[in-house]
């Protein structure tokens, strides 16, 4: 079975600092920025990994709890 997720990614600016703002649209918390819509979008990616990482206190809750791990990866 094949599984995937798609998301969308929105840029602003640049700013009067020159800075572009990234952020997805689909994931509180998926924000970051760069000087270029190139460098906006990898800083985004990685914002993006980081938020669906697990917190390793929450990743072993529970030896009993029924679980599945899935592997995410953007193109």
């Amino acid at each position: 079975m094949t599984a995937a997720v798609e998301f969308t990614i929105a840029y602003e600016g640049p700013d009067e600092d020159g800075w572009i703002v990234a952020q997805v649209l689909e994931v509180p918390g998926a924000l970051s920025q760069g000087r270029t819509r190139e460098e906006a979008r990898a800083n985004v990616l990685d914002a993006l990994a980081t938020v669906l990482t697990p917190d390793e206190e929450l990743g072993g809750q529970s030896q009993d709890a029924d679980v599945e791990h899935l592997r995410f990866v953007a193109a």
